[in-house]
Formats: C-alpha cells, structure tokens, sequence
C-alpha cells in the first residue's frame, strides 16, 4: 500500500479508499490503535465501514473540543494499552486525537503546550503515532501540524508542533457524500478560507502559496456542486482536495478571520461551527485588509475566475445559505466584548496582513452582528 503522495506526511487519497485502511495501520506498526470519532459517525457505522471496531474507540468528541474530552481520550489510549489513535471525522476528532496523542507522553495542564504559553519548544518526541481520516472536506488538519482545544479555563488554544502531524492522512472524499448541505456548505468554507487568509499572509512561503493557490481554484468551483448535488463525486473529490490543500498552505500562516472564529468557538454553549464563522467573517476581512493586501487580492481575484472578491464571497455565502450575521447564530454583544481582546491576542493575527487589534476586532464583531 504506497502512498498517492508524500509531502509533509503520507497521504493515501482516492474513493472508496475506507476499507484500505487496515493495511495503512500495518505500514506504520500500528496494531492496537485508540480510534477519535463522534457518537454520529459511529452510530453511522463508519468505524465498522473502516474495520476499527475491534478496538477501543473513545466517540464523545463535540464540536470544539475541550480538555476534558483530551483527558479522557488519553486515559483510555492508557488503560488500553494503545500504541497510535487513528482520528476519524472533521476537525473536532482530528485536533482531539492530536491533543490527547500529546498528553499520552507529557504531564501538567495542557494549556502549558500552546502556542501562546510558549508551549511548543516543550513538545518531545514522546507522541504516538496519529493517522487522520477526514470525514468532511474543511478543516485540513490531517496534513497539519496544529490543533485547536478550548482548555480548562475556557479559552480556544492552538497547539503546533511538527510531532502533531500525523503520520498518515487516508482522505476517502466518498466519505463526505453523505453529508447534508449545510455541513457541505460551512466545512467548504472553511477550507476555502483556508486558502484565502494563506495568500494574504505575509510571510515568504512560494510553495505554500502555489497550494493556497490551487486549492482556492478548486473549492471556488466546488463548493456549489456538493452543496446542489451531494451526489457530484468530481466535485466531492475536488473539495476535499481543497481542504488538503489549504491544510498544507497554512504553514505560511492566516490571519484575522480565523483569529476572530477562535474565540466564538470557546462559546460552549453554543456550539458555534468553526467554518460557518470562517465564512461570515471572509468578506469583512478582506474589506479590512484591502489597502494592505492590494497584490494578493489580484492573485485571490485570478484564482476564482477574476471577480472581486468581496463581491465573489458575499454572493457566494448567500447562494450556499449560511448565515450573514452573528446574532442569527445566538451571539451577542457581551460574547462580543469578551471575546475582542482574545481575538487581538490569537496566534493568527501576527500573520495577518494588517495590524489587528483588540479595537479593530471589536469594530468587525460588530460589523458582523
């Protein structure tokens, strides 16, 4: 079983590519994996689809995941005696089995790894072996160093290390045919984001930029497939290229959408879908950084068919029906205020194009209200 690409890890792609997956876990020595997936996806019976039933399986991974899931997972990967995890789902499951892949072999409180605490340079080798199975076309995190928790004092952390990265994606796109529309639509959006805020960031990374590039091609022509038609396997196969391709473009970095979603993404209660707010934020952004993203904005504009792109994502967010404002998704002003500062202080912002401050996130949350 080889690889159909080995870039930053091993990626095994193609459809109906599941039930291969038993001889990707003999490849890397794994013979005892912790499976990561959510309660619908195994009542779904796509953890027996990919011949995982026969061992442990921890399937309580919410949107968001927290600490407290991280913690749990690892006890079990402990008390079972595991030797990886296997992540099946989006990016909930992927970035949990990352994070409690890291607390197998590390101790104190997790928040100490972040990168905002410093955290990274005191990640070791002493992570098991992570194979990611995305299950929907947005987050890219298979290929990705990163993963995103909301740690026990409720704040939305990123983790980043290149032990973090699995060492194998099996990117089946059958697996996202299933999906309804809405899903479709968010998860797309993120990917799509993805992209966007990496050839805006202003880091030098032409290679990385190339992949943003390619994948913005790919999703701007999608998404409106899978999102008419479940049943479009090129357009399927298309997106979940794009999320693929956004995961590997963001080493280059992104920047104040993502810094914005990750706060409202710590509002438990509320379950807020991280790629919905990717898109409602996307257009507002790019408004914000205009006059500092002038040549980039011109590569955006190539990449999906030379509109501008304001107009390009305000038209497309509407076709796709996600939601416009925030408070048609239940946030409110005092959600608002206490996630401004968080904002300002995400790991993403020192990527974005423009300055962004506590101010200035604080005037876009409410532009978006």
């Amino acid at each position: 079983m080889m690889p159909t690409l080995s870039y930053l890890n091993d990626v095994y792609f193609g459809w109906g590519i599941l039930p291969k997956l038993s001889a990707v876990l003999d490849r890397y020595g794994v013979t005892n994996p912790l499976v990561v997936t959510d309660p619908v996806l195994r009542s779904m019976g796509v953890v027996d689809r990919a011949g995982l039933s026969k061992y442990p399986v921890f399937d309580r991974v919410e949107t968001n995941p927290t600490e407290a899931g991280v913690l749990e997972a690892s006890a079990l990967y402990g008390s079972s005696s595991c030797d990886g995890l296997v992540g099946i789902g989006g990016g909930s499951s992927i970035d949990l089995a990352k994070a409690a892949a890291l607390m197998t072999g590390h101790g104190e409180s997790l928040a100490g790894y972040a990168i905002l605490e410093g955290g990274p340079e005191s990640i070791t080798e002493d992570v098991p072996p992570i194979i990611a199975v995305p299950t929907t076309a947005g987050s890219g995190s298979e290929v990705g160093r990163a993963a995103l928790v909301t740690v026990a004092d409720g704040r939305k952390l990123g983790f980043l290390s290149p032990r973090l990265l699995p060492i194998a994606a099996v990117c089946d796109p059958e697996l996202t045919a299933t999906m309804p529309a809405s899903l479709s639509a968010a998860t797309g959006m993120d990917a799509i984001s993805h992209c966007v805020e990496a050839i805006l960031s202003p880091r030098e990374n032409p290679v990385a930029e190339t992949l943003a590039i390619d994948g913005l091609r790919r999703g701007s022509r999608a998404i409106l497939q899978v999102v008419g038609s479940g049943e479009s396997k090129r357009g399927r196969v298309e997106m979940m290229w794009c999320s693929l391709l956004g995961g590997l473009a963001f080493q280059k970095g992104l920047g104040a959408v993502h810094s914005l979603s990750h706060p409202l993404g710590r509002l438990t209660g509320k379950r807020l879908h991280h790629g919905t707010l990717n898109g409602l934020f996307l257009p507002c952004v790019l408004r914000f950084n205009a006059s500092a993203s002038r040549e980039q904005l011109k590569i955006v504009s190539k990449a999906i068919g030379g509109a501008e792109p304001v107009d390009f994502f305000e038209d497309l967010l509407n076709r796709l029906g996600l939601p416009r404002r925030l408070s048609e998704m239940g946030v409110t002003e005092e959600d608002l205020i206490s996630s401004a500062p968080l904002a300002a202080a995400d790991h993403c912002s020192s990527t974005n194009p423009r300055v962004f401050t506590e101010k200035d996130a604080l005037e876009l949350y409410r532009t978006c209200l």
